[in-house]
């Protein structure tokens, strides 16, 4: 019996649109604001201001130009609502490599994919159940930055991104002309991480920060209405970070990052019979984004992760992080754990994902996994590394 894999993903991403008391925010390609690396999925959900890894495409590709080693390539699988399917998953791919000898500039590519199962499509004649095919609603999202060096300290990136959501996939629903939705976006970020200071007595540290605006660009059109079209996870994220040094083997990194929607939030409505309801504003990308600062209850949509990672020899890595989102706003709250193993230029790391609010999250008790491989020689970044 084939599962209704579309209507849970919808629900999952919808059921508080109809809280209008939370006045939550949706948004099209919903699969943007989740992690695709196990690394971030450890350290809580973060990556705009944590160290340089394989998987920096997805978070901010301004990091790579501090990276240690001249290309990389990265591989994450994230089964999702594993509780009631074994066919739903996240996968996600990236490159990265070095552009000339001084080390200045990089090039980063990923895709990122989330199939959402198989569906039995039946339609019902009288007293009859037809079957109608099979349905396989996908999306996915390639990109491609490039990322400069603007001083010892600092860096920017510029992300190009193609977006496709086919949520309707084969269904023949020729009344609501519906289709797959294509759009495009652009990342702004930069990263700044300081060189090695003395603190403690023997002890160095340094600093990292970084910021970034991403999903940029127009909507999702699922049809050739207006009302069928959705806003992209348009956000800002903020982070800072240290990195303290204890010796050449041992290092402990703590990291604070903080994100918004730039999205508009739903809108009380009064139609002619004295009914309210909500409903999305009918703006532009553009107009969205500045108005999103206006929204009611702003501050409660900013979320917040704090993690922790300590790294022995750049060999073993254990993490731990802690994800907050205001209860009236979606009430993602969760405990992440993390380790990483390294030998030579490969890697594997894992995460888990423990919820603690009230709400169920697709994503409770489930085990993330990457894979890296890094090649084409260190860089001279890796001799500030220790």
């Amino acid at each position: 019996m084939k599962k209704r894999i579309l209507i849970l993903t919808m629900l999952c991403f919808t059921a508080f649109q109809a809280q209008d008391r939370n006045y939550a925010i949706v948004t099209g390609a919903p699969f943007l604001r989740i992690s695709p690396d196990a690394r971030s999925g450890g350290l809580g959900d973060q990556g705009v201001a944590t160290s340089p890894d394989g998987f920096s495409q997805f978070w901010n590709p301004s990091k790579y130009v501090f990276g240690t080693s001249y290309s990389g390539i990265g591989v994450s699988y994230t089964p999702y609502m594993n509780k009631l399917t074994n066919d739903v998953f996240l996968l996600n791919g990236t490159f990265y490599t070095f552009l000339g000898e001084e080390e200045r500039s990089t090039l980063g590519a990923s895709i990122y994919y989330f199939n959402m199962g198989e569906i039995q499509l039946n339609e019902l004649l009288g007293n009859n159940i037809v079957e109608k095919g099979i349905s396989k609603p996908n999306e996915f999202a390639i990109d491609l930055s490039y990322g400069l060096k603007l001083a010892d300290v600092y860096s920017m990136a510029v992300t190009a991104r193609y977006i496709r959501s086919d949520l309707y996939n084969n269904v023949d629903n020729s009344s609501a002309q519906t289709k797959a939705a294509n759009t495009f976006a652009v990342d702004v970020t930069g990263y700044f991480q300081s060189e090695k200071t003395d603190v403690f007595g023997d002890y160095q540290g340094k600093w990292r920060a970084g910021w970034g605006l991403f999903n940029m660009g127009p909507k999702l059109d699922y049809s050739d209405s207006k009302e069928n079209s959705s806003f992209l996870p348009t956000n800002l994220r903020l982070g800072v970070g240290y990195d303290l040094y204890f010796d050449e083997e041992n290092k402990f990194g703590v990291t604070l990052e903080a994100s918004k929607l730039l999205v508009p939030a739903p809108e009380e409505v009064t139609d002619a019979s004295g009914n309210r309801y909500y409903q999305i504003p009918d703006k532009s990308f553009i107009s969205g984004m500045f108005s999103s600062f206006g929204n009611k209850d702003m501050v409660k949509e900013i979320t917040y992760s704090i993690s922790g990672e300590y790294v022995f020899n750049n060999a073993f890595a254990f993490r731990a992080g802690y994800f907050y989102e205001s209860p009236e706003k979606g009430a993602r709250q969760y405990l992440t754990l993390g380790a990483g193993l390294k030998y030579q230029s490969f890697g594997v790391d894992f995460s888990y994902l423990i919820t603690t609010s009230s709400i169920n999250n697709a994503l409770d008790n489930t085990l993330r996994f990457g894979l890296t491989w890094d090649f084409g020689g260190e860089t001279s970044n890796s001799l500030d590394n220790y």
